[in-house]
Parts: C-alpha cells; sequence; structure tokens
C-alpha cells in the first residue's frame, strides 16, 4: 500500500492505473476510520481493480466555531486499517497542496444545498462539492463509494456528478450502526457516556416512526410531532431540524410514500449528530 501526499504523485498512480486497464474504486474521508468506513472500503475493493482512498480534513467545508481543529486525526491508525481492508494507495494531501495560495475556485450546487444542512451550515456544501470534483479531478475513479448517512451529501454529488459530466459511477452504501443503533461517526467520540445513551434516540425515534407509518400514519406531521417529543425528553438534546422529505430532490413532503425519508440533525451537548432512514420498508 502506498501513501501518497502531493496532487502530482496521485495522479501519476492513477494514469499508470488506467493505461494499464485497471479499474479504480475510491473512498473520500476525512479519516479517523471506524467500521462504517470499513464497510465502504470492502464493497469499494468489490467494486474495481485497484482501491484509493483519501483522507483529508477539508477546510473549506467547516465554518466558523466548527469543530475543524478540533476534528480527531490518526493517520498511522488509518493506515494500519486502510491495509487490512485491501487498500491499494492513500491520498493524504495538506491543505496547502489541496488549496495552494491563489485559490479561487469554488464549486456550488444550487437547490439541494439550501436546505438541511445547508442551511444550518452555510458554505458547507461549497466546500464538500469543491473537494470532491478535486478529488474525482486528481483521484480519476471509476466508481466512487459513499455512505447513506450523510444522506443530502450524497444527493448533492449524484446532482454535481452528472450536472458536470463528471465519468465517475455514484455508489450509496447502507448506514453502518452500533450494536446499540448509533449511527457510527468520527464525531461519537467526542460524546460523554450520558449523551451517548441519550442519542439512541434518534435510532430508537426512527423505529418508532416507521412502526407510525406501517399502523397506517402518513402524516408528516404527526410523525415528526412525534419524534420531537422523544427528542426533547433528553435533557442534552437540542433539535437542529427534523424534516420528512423526498429522497431525491430533497423537498419536504406533507404526506409520507415510498420516496420518504426522515432526516434528523440533533445536537447532543456541544456535538451534532445525523440521522436517517427510509419510512417505508428499504435496505438502508
Amino acid at each position: 500500500m502506498e501513501i501518497l501526499q502531493t496532487v502530482q504523485e496521485m495522479q501519476s498512480w492513477s494514469r499508470a492505473a488506467r493505461q494499464d486497464g485497471r479499474r479504480i474504486s475510491f473512498v473520500p474521508t476525512m479519516g479517523f476510520l471506524h467500521q462504517g468506513h470499513l464497510s465502504l472500503l470492502q464493497e469499494g475493493r468489490k467494486r474495481g481493480d485497484l482501491l484509493a482512498l483519501s483522507i483529508f480534513v477539508n477546510p473549506t467545508q467547516f465554518g466558523q466555531g466548527e469543530d475543524f481543529e478540533d476534528y480527531p486525526r490518526d493517520l498511522q491508525h488509518d493506515s494500519e486499517l486502510a491495509a487490512t481492508a485491501g487498500v491499494d494507495v492513500i491520498f493524504a494531501p495538506s491543505a496547502a497542496e489541496m488549496y495552494p495560495k491563489g485559490y479561487a475556485s469554488y464549486v456550488q450546487v444550487e437547490g439541494l444545498t439550501e436546505t438541511l444542512c445547508g442551511a444550518s451550515r452555510p458554505g458547507h456544501f461549497r466546500g464538500v462539492c469543491t473537494v470532491v470534483s478535486k478529488l474525482f479531478n486528481i483521484i480519476q475513479p471509476h466508481v466512487a463509494i459513499f455512505g447513506n448517512k450523510d444522506f443530502q451529501q450524497l444527493a448533492v454529488i449524484r446532482r454535481m456528478t452528472a450536472d458536470l459530466n463528471l465519468p465517475v459511477d455514484i455508489v450509496g452504501m447502507p448506514i453502518f450502526r452500533e450494536t446499540d443503533g448509533l449511527a457510527m461517526s468520527s464525531r461519537n467520540v467526542y460524546l460523554t457516556a450520558e449523551q451517548r445513551r441519550q442519542a439512541l434516540v434518534l435510532s430508537a425515534g426512527l423505529a418508532e416512526a416507521r412502526q407510525l407509518v406501517a399502523a397506517g400514519e402518513s402524516a408528516s406531521a404527526v410523525i415528526l410531532a412525534d419524534l420531537s417529543q422523544r427528542i426533547i425528553a433528553q435533557p442534552e438534546a437540542r433539535i437542529d431540524y427534523l424534516k420528512i422529505c423526498h429522497q431525491y430532490s430533497l423537498a419536504e413532503q406533507e404526506q409520507v410514500d415510498g420516496d420518504s425519508v426522515l432526516l434528523m440533525a440533533v445536537y447532543f451537548g456541544s456535538t451534532r449528530l445525523i440521522d436517517n432512514g427510509f419510512l417505508v420498508p428499504s435496505d438502508d
């Protein structure tokens, strides 16, 4: 396994692989890998001849006062896990390598980015789209694997890839959860033991919402009101948003149907967690 840190090195690696007729799978991450990331790498291993992993904490997707400086980093441990997952190359550039002096170009997807996390974190998706488009251009993958936990991000990247005619297949993978239901996230390490216990209300609330729908409830307002009460009963919980949206347009829905996704962002203390799931049975 190689670890490359410059754009030139990474482009040379990819160019050689493509000239040899090799299919490149790619998993972009900000590092501090967990089992959720490893599940993406396992899928990437199946879908290509070579597997590339990026580890880059992207400064342009963090807003003022967010946790860029404190975001957990451990390249040595990440490299060990990546090797066991069959990764062929890690691209781990510095911020200066990705955004050199004088950098002035950004990618903005309109519409899908103006709600949910986009409303709560202005500029976040401009940073996400910029770095992902740069990574696609640098690594030149045939397929890129993303997790469904960042549901809005996945929708935005699919839109960007289609709009810019980028020759990359985008694959979304199911949320990987802890045994108690908490969606795996690098930010889970911020939680105190009590906050983590309270955060289980997210997966439990999703399960309850699905039960309501299965029992015949289709009014989004009723489902969201029930979920809201469950969450605010947790002493350290603060709701950012709870919405039921169409899986493709992300438009809010008054009535639940097969395309309805429950999307949540909730703070437990100062830690912001997201979770989501379809309300009609699916493989999410």
